[in-house]
């Protein structure tokens, strides 16, 4: 596999780290982009030390000269990226009676303002290289779930995104894929559990019996799947959404 430049979003911890990493063992320079920079550089640097290359950019990926200014410097230090992971995303629950406009708003900017910042600025290098991977994160809330009606919305919009972008950029090499992932055991969840007054530890058993697997995700499950699609054999697989849930997921 040719040795590209790639940029995750949301890349300090969780997932985002994950994929960073996984990016990173697959022969690729990394821009771990988040707005936890102190975070971000640690990312980075654990790919160093394995022997990598990375950079950490904090970076507010709803906030347009923001993310035109990382993509560029991107650019400037690892060279044009052509790998990109919209993976940047927050959490704003609460039932539809009792969630505000700004809970709305701020879900909305991260996820799809992000990913749509992000993928413009990124995609002229993807067409002047005629090759590009684009991979959006979406979730198993894209189907509905209780509580979630701002991130259900979001991640359903990013498969539709996802599509689109298939269709607008397969003319110059790009492809473009969405990972959908189910109950994976990250920092967000560790935070749910503490909201609704569960413990962890009973949080995930209950999570596991529901899968039909038997266990709960890792973050590095996901990123086996981000690094499929963002390598050479995927170059026919494009507009897809993969869950990796454990199980059938609709």
């Amino acid at each position: 596999m040719a040795s590209r430049t790639a940029i995750v979003t949301g890349a300090a911890r969780g997932i985002g780290a994950a994929a960073a990493r996984r990016l990173a063992a697959d022969g690729h320079a990394v821009a771990v982009l988040d707005l936890l920079e102190d975070q971000a550089r640690s990312t980075a640097k654990a790919i160093a030390d394995d022997g990598g290359t990375a950079i950490a950019i904090g970076v507010d990926v709803a906030d347009e000269a923001a993310v035109n200014a990382a993509v560029e410097r991107v650019a400037e230090e690892l060279g044009a990226p052509t790998i990109l992971v919209n993976n940047a995303g927050i959490l704003r629950d609460n039932l539809l009676f009792k969630m505000t406009a700004d809970d709305w708003d701020a879900v909305m900017g991260v996820h799809l303002r992000g990913a749509f910042l992000t993928t413009r600025a990124v995609q002229s290098h993807m067409v002047a290289a005629k090759w590009g991977r684009i991979v959006n994160l979406s979730s198993t809330s894209a189907l509905g779930n209780r509580g979630q009606a701002n991130y259900a919305a979001a991640k359903a919009g990013m498969q539709g995104l996802t599509k689109t972008l298939a269709i607008e950029l397969g003319r110059f090499g790009v492809t473009a894929n969405a990972v959908a992932p189910g109950f994976i055991d990250t920092e967000m969840v560790r935070m749910t559990a503490e909201r609704v007054g569960v413990s962890l530890e009973d949080f995930l058993t209950g999570a596991a019996a529901q899968v039909p697997v038997g266990r709960v995700g890792q973050p590095e499950d996901v990123a086996a799947a981000i690094g499929f699609f963002c390598s050479e054999a995927a170059g026919f697989v494009s507009g897809q959404v993969l869950y990796v849930a454990g199980g059938p997921a609709a």
